[in-house]
């Protein structure tokens, strides 16, 4: 097992000791600007449906940003988890619950398709790290 951040007590902020964490922060970064990019179309559609992707976005960018202190702990991996598989899932009752969820006036759509791969790949990259993180 390895340790989830080089530590010094001093300081607030930990870097991590493993380069998937930061595939990791890359990743949630991806999808937190994306959401927050993607709310302006959004808002064509619903205030509410533009709220929830700035919560979406602000949740992930928290997250990635929580990431580098001294308070993040071993189960908020198993949260990111969650949390991704959640937005992927959130997807289809607005867009559809087949493959047409991923498709926008007859092409893909690739703001929808690189956001739910992105989230796909932080929840595998999430476990991965959580089962090699000492408490």
């Amino acid at each position: 097992m390895v340790t989830n951040h080089t530590t010094r007590s001093d300081s607030m902020f930990q870097w991590p000791s493993e380069p998937i964490g930061y595939v990791a922060v890359l990743l949630a970064l991806i999808t937190g600007l994306i959401h927050l990019v993607a709310t302006t179309r959004a808002i064509e559609m619903s205030v509410v449906l533009a709220v929830l992707f700035v919560l979406n976005g602000l949740g992930f960018l928290g997250g990635a940003a929580v990431y580098f202190t001294r308070f993040w702990r071993r189960s908020f991996f198993l949260v990111a988890t969650v949390y991704s598989l959640v937005t992927i899932l959130a997807l289809f009752p607005f867009r559809g619950w087949g493959i047409e969820a991923f498709y926008m006036n007859g092409e893909i759509n690739p703001i929808v398709t690189i956001t739910k791969v992105a989230e796909a790949f932080l929840a595998i990259v999430s476990v991965y790290l959580y089962s090699r993180t000492s408490n």
